[in-house]
Protein backbone atom coordinates (compact mmCIF):
# COMPACT_ATOMS: atom_id res chain seq x y z
CA UNK A 1 0.00 0.00 0.00
CA UNK A 2 3.02 2.31 0.39
CA UNK A 3 2.99 5.14 -2.12
CA UNK A 4 5.47 7.91 -2.96
CA UNK A 5 4.11 11.43 -3.36
CA UNK A 6 6.11 13.94 -5.40
CA UNK A 7 5.40 17.64 -5.03
CA UNK A 8 7.88 19.67 -7.01
CA UNK A 9 11.36 18.85 -5.69
CA UNK A 10 9.96 17.24 -2.55
CA UNK A 11 8.76 13.72 -1.93
CA UNK A 12 7.16 11.89 0.94
CA UNK A 13 5.73 8.48 1.63
CA UNK A 14 2.15 7.64 2.47
CA UNK A 15 0.86 4.30 3.62
CA UNK A 16 -2.00 2.73 5.49
CA UNK A 17 -1.64 1.36 8.99
CA UNK A 18 -1.09 -2.37 9.50
CA UNK A 19 -4.70 -2.74 10.68
CA UNK A 20 -5.82 -1.31 7.31
CA UNK A 21 -3.62 -3.58 5.18
CA UNK A 22 -0.54 -1.37 4.91
CA UNK A 23 2.81 -1.45 6.64
CA UNK A 24 2.52 1.85 8.52
CA UNK A 25 5.55 3.26 6.68
CA UNK A 26 4.16 6.77 6.45
CA UNK A 27 1.20 8.93 7.32
CA UNK A 28 -2.12 7.90 5.84
CA UNK A 29 -4.14 10.33 3.69
CA UNK A 30 -6.23 11.49 6.66
CA UNK A 31 -3.00 12.22 8.57
CA UNK A 32 -1.73 14.30 5.64
CA UNK A 33 -5.01 16.25 5.48
CA UNK A 34 -4.87 16.97 9.21
CA UNK A 35 -1.16 17.82 9.05
CA UNK A 36 -1.81 20.37 6.30
CA UNK A 37 -3.94 22.30 8.77
CA UNK A 38 -1.28 22.21 11.49
CA UNK A 39 1.52 23.16 9.10
CA UNK A 40 -0.46 26.07 7.72
CA UNK A 41 -1.28 27.40 11.17
CA UNK A 42 2.38 27.18 12.25
CA UNK A 43 3.72 28.86 9.11
CA UNK A 44 1.04 31.56 9.14
CA UNK A 45 1.75 32.43 12.78
CA UNK A 46 5.52 32.42 12.20
CA UNK A 47 5.23 34.67 9.14
CA UNK A 48 2.94 37.08 10.96
CA UNK A 49 5.11 37.19 14.08
CA UNK A 50 8.22 37.95 12.04
CA UNK A 51 6.36 40.59 10.02
CA UNK A 52 5.06 42.31 13.18
CA UNK A 53 8.22 41.87 15.26
CA UNK A 54 6.49 39.65 17.82
CA UNK A 55 9.20 37.71 19.69
CA UNK A 56 7.88 34.19 19.21
CA UNK A 57 10.67 31.63 19.55
CA UNK A 58 8.86 28.37 19.00
CA UNK A 59 5.55 27.23 17.56
CA UNK A 60 4.04 23.79 17.86
CA UNK A 61 0.63 22.80 16.59
CA UNK A 62 -1.06 19.60 17.67
CA UNK A 63 -4.06 18.48 15.63
CA UNK A 64 -6.50 15.94 17.05
CA UNK A 65 -9.07 14.24 14.85
CA UNK A 66 -12.57 13.02 15.65
CA UNK A 67 -13.70 11.09 12.60
CA UNK A 68 -16.40 9.17 14.46
CA UNK A 69 -19.12 10.88 12.41
CA UNK A 70 -17.23 11.24 9.13
CA UNK A 71 -19.69 9.01 7.27
CA UNK A 72 -22.48 11.34 8.43
CA UNK A 73 -20.60 14.32 6.98
CA UNK A 74 -18.93 15.62 10.14
CA UNK A 75 -15.14 15.57 10.46
CA UNK A 76 -13.86 17.38 13.52
CA UNK A 77 -10.34 18.72 13.93
CA UNK A 78 -9.06 20.38 17.07
CA UNK A 79 -5.82 22.35 16.79
CA UNK A 80 -3.84 23.31 19.90
CA UNK A 81 -1.22 26.01 19.45
CA UNK A 82 1.81 26.10 21.74
CA UNK A 83 3.90 29.27 21.64
CA UNK A 84 7.22 29.97 23.32
CA UNK A 85 9.06 33.24 23.63
CA UNK A 86 8.78 36.42 25.64
CA UNK A 87 5.12 37.00 24.73
CA UNK A 88 2.54 38.95 26.67
CA UNK A 89 -1.12 37.90 26.86
CA UNK A 90 -2.18 40.33 24.12
CA UNK A 91 0.46 38.98 21.71
CA UNK A 92 -0.56 35.39 22.46
CA UNK A 93 -4.22 36.21 21.73
CA UNK A 94 -3.23 38.06 18.55
CA UNK A 95 -1.28 35.04 17.31
CA UNK A 96 -4.20 32.75 18.16
CA UNK A 97 -6.50 34.93 16.03
CA UNK A 98 -3.98 34.79 13.19
CA UNK A 99 -3.79 30.98 13.42
CA UNK A 100 -7.57 30.80 13.07
CA UNK A 101 -7.31 32.65 9.76
CA UNK A 102 -4.69 30.50 8.04
CA UNK A 103 -5.46 29.70 4.38
CA UNK A 104 -5.96 25.95 4.92
CA UNK A 105 -8.37 26.59 7.81
CA UNK A 106 -10.36 28.84 5.47
CA UNK A 107 -10.14 26.30 2.66
CA UNK A 108 -11.43 23.52 4.89
CA UNK A 109 -14.30 25.55 6.35
CA UNK A 110 -15.35 28.27 3.91
CA UNK A 111 -14.69 27.01 0.39
CA UNK A 112 -16.65 24.55 -1.68
CA UNK A 113 -14.16 22.14 -3.22
CA UNK A 114 -14.96 20.49 -6.54
CA UNK A 115 -12.90 17.48 -7.58
CA UNK A 116 -12.70 15.76 -10.94
CA UNK A 117 -10.83 12.49 -11.42
CA UNK A 118 -9.72 11.29 -14.84
CA UNK A 119 -7.46 8.63 -16.29
CA UNK A 120 -4.29 9.93 -17.95
CA UNK A 121 -2.72 8.29 -20.97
Amino acid sequence: MRHEIHIGRNSLTTDLGVEEGGEGLGPNPHDLYDAALGACKALTVLWYAKHKGIPVQGIEVSVERDASQERAGIYRLSAALSLTGNLNAAQREELLRVAQKCPIHKLMTEVRTEISTTLSD
